[in-house]
């Protein structure tokens, strides 16, 4: 016989109750491929002057490195700054046991960076949002620093 339930929609979840769905999750994944953890990546690109002009947020976990956020003021834009960022944090990724990184964008963030770096298209979802595109995009850092 089927246990009995009841769906809330929570539009502010009480913390602790999050904290035990996610420990439930882990618990499971650690279970099945052994103990994991995700590590930080963040770099920062500042002028003479101290004042951040761009950086690069991440994450590596599972051997691959996830590039979360790419960004480079406009002025510095076209001077090969984000290209600097990302081949020394795949390169860090690399020295930390990465094999592969990943990211996700969108039509009107220029994937065609990543792809003349050597990212691969992997999927995409059409309208994603209205009228754009979100493309996945991997590559093997084992290629690019051996």
């Amino acid at each position: 016989m089927m246990p009995e339930y009841k769906i809330s929609i929570e539009i502010q979840p009480d913390s602790k109750q999050v904290d035990f769905i996610d420990k439930q999750l882990q618990d499971f994944n650690v279970g099945k491929i052994g103990n994991y953890q995700y590590t930080p990546l963040f770099l920062l690109l500042r002028d003479l002057e101290n004042n951040v002009v761009g950086g690069l947020e991440g994450f590596i976990g599972l051997g691959w490195f996830h590039i979360g956020i790419l960004w480079v003021t406009e002025e510095f834009r076209g001077y090969g700054y984000g290209k600097a960022l990302l081949l020394a944090a795949e390169q860090e990724a690399v020295n930390r046991g990465c094999l592969n990184a990943y990211l996700f964008t969108y039509s009107f963030q220029v994937p065609k960076f990543s792809q003349h770096l050597g990212y691969e298209v992997f999927g995409d979802l059409e309208d994603f949002p209205p009228g754009h595109r979100r493309y996945f995009l991997k590559k093997s850092l084992q290629k690019t620093f051996s």
